[in-house]
């Protein structure tokens, strides 16, 4: 097959299809529900990404913004003959005009069958975050430490360090609580889930709004085996706590999930566009780099040629290592089936009962 354009400097190819026939297609469910996915029309970006910004961060270098459009042409692409649907969200970004991209991406998830969260800004009041979720469609925020005022255009950490309820604040959460309305939680610091702030305070959050479905993003960004043993034990008997296991690339990660919290508590994400990329990553201690065939400011050791020849998409590289995790613990088609789409789709009908 000729390759077919995706996103960004993204292409599909006969890698890809080859890569999905051997390793995905016999194995990925038939239906699959996307728990973690970034939508916007690209013309809600108010301030360009400039080349200083893209040095700091790798993600500044992918996370173009997909629109409805190119999203649904994506997902039917690289989900081959698949049911989808997903949770979808603008970019947490204050280089967005948030307002019209939380109502535009409402619109578009109720035209396509998606179900979608509010990009919502930690300023607002109970009274401002209240007229966001007042359509039926709108099933909860996606807060960000991103969003709080005063950010610094030479960094984008300078709230890294951020208490959760400095971008997620408890007039927000009790209203939410009344509603019994979902958060997709990216939690701040350098170190990651398993700093005793963000346990301490997710905890905290759990005891005292009881009602609000919590979704750590990221399996709480522990992208490597360090990360995930220091952090995931701490949250395991919290029976109603969710994860969603978008960008994690790690196989030994992803089974230490499914050992700790079982296979009813993981929802399937991809992060994506950012997963539409080419390559791998590697990963050693606490660290990881990521590996591409593009010559992006953060891509500077590359690998040779004819490695890189081989790439598939990330996105086809976390499903391999989600599909390596649980053939390794043994878990069953039905089991499969409730991290693919099961499990999300629980959640989201308990979402619009209330």
């Amino acid at each position: 097959m000729h390759p077919v354009p995706l996103h960004h400097v993204w292409q599909y190819t006969d890698i890809d299809r080859a890569f999905w026939e051997r390793h995905l297609e016999d194995w990925v469910p038939q239906r699959i529900f996307d728990a973690h996915t970034h939508v916007n029309e690209p013309q809600f970006r108010i301030e360009e990404m400039t080349d200083q910004k893209r040095r700091q961060y790798w993600v500044n270098e992918i996370a173009e913004p997909i629109g409805a459009d190119d999203a649904q042409r994506c997902f039917e692409t690289v989900f081959p003959d698949r049911q989808f649907s997903c949770l979808a969200f603008g970019h947490p970004g204050l280089d967005y005009d948030i307002e019209q991209s939380n109502t535009s991406l409402r619109e578009e998830c109720v035209r396509r069958g998606w179900h979608h969260l509010a990009v919502a800004k930690p300023e607002w009041s109970a009274e401002r975050l209240e007229v966001e979720l007042s359509p039926t469609t709108t099933l909860g925020i996606k807060p960000y430490y991103s969003l709080i005022p005063g950010q610094d255009p030479e960094t984008r950490d300078k709230f890294l360090e951020a208490s959760i309820f400095q971008f997620l604040p408890h007039h927000q959460l009790e209203l939410l609580n009344q509603r019994g309305a979902c958060v997709m939680l990216h939690v701040p610091k350098a170190d990651r889930l398993g700093h005793p702030e963000n346990i301490a305070e997710i905890k905290q959050i759990r005891r005292e709004y009881p009602r609000v479905i919590v979704i750590i993003a990221h399996l709480g960004r522990c992208y490597t085996l360090p990360h995930a043993e220091e952090a995931l034990p701490q949250l395991a008997d919290d029976e109603g706590l969710y994860f969603d296991n978008s960008a994690v690339l790690n196989p030994d990660v992803h089974r230490l999930a499914l050992q700790t919290f079982g296979p009813s508590r993981i929802l399937y994400g991809t992060d994506n566009p950012v997963f539409y990329m080419r390559g791998r990553r590697q990963w050693e201690g606490t660290t990881y780099i990521n590996r591409t065939n593009y010559p992006f400011h953060f891509n500077k050791n590359r690998e040779p040629p004819e490695v890189e020849a081989k790439y598939t998409l990330y996105a086809y590289e976390a499903l391999r290592a989600i599909k390596q995790a649980c053939e390794q613990l043994e878990l069953g088609p039905s089991e499969v089936e409730a991290i693919f789409h099961g499990n999300a789709e629980r959640i989201v009908a308990t979402l619009m009962a209330e």
